[in-house]
């Protein structure tokens, strides 16, 4: 199931890795850390960050990423539908106000002097 979290995905940096697909993308930023290397060589999916591909293969799997078929799908879906005003979800939820003067807190802090 591709939606499942517990499922092991393969890592693209060390095939010997096999990681659940929660922990997925905080792997590959630190394996791309340890393995510059082979970081140099991959280049990322425009439709899915997790898609890493060689570099010569890049055109032939945008070519063929599903992701693709779901990014159209959101780009049609956008572009034919009226753009929602705020507030017509029904929420009358309104920001408290701010009690905040930057202005004075800059000055207080200037007259007093910092002491470690």
């Amino acid at each position: 199931d591709l939606l499942d979290p517990e499922r092991l995905i393969q890592c693209p940096f060390v095939k010997q890795h096999q990681i659940r697909a929660c922990r997925f993308p905080y792997h590959l930023v630190k394996c791309k850390e340890s393995n510059p290397e082979i970081a140099k060589k991959l280049a990322t999916c425009p439709f899915n960050a997790r898609h890493l591909v060689p570099r010569g293969d890049l055109s032939d799997h945008i070519m063929k990423c599903n992701d693709q078929a779901l990014m159209e799908q959101d780009v049609v879906s956008g572009c034919c539908e009226p753009p929602q005003e705020q507030g017509k979800d029904g929420s009358t939820w309104q920001a408290p106000p701010c009690d905040e003067d930057w202005e004075t807190e800059v000055s207080e802090m200037s007259k007093s002097a910092f002491v470690w």
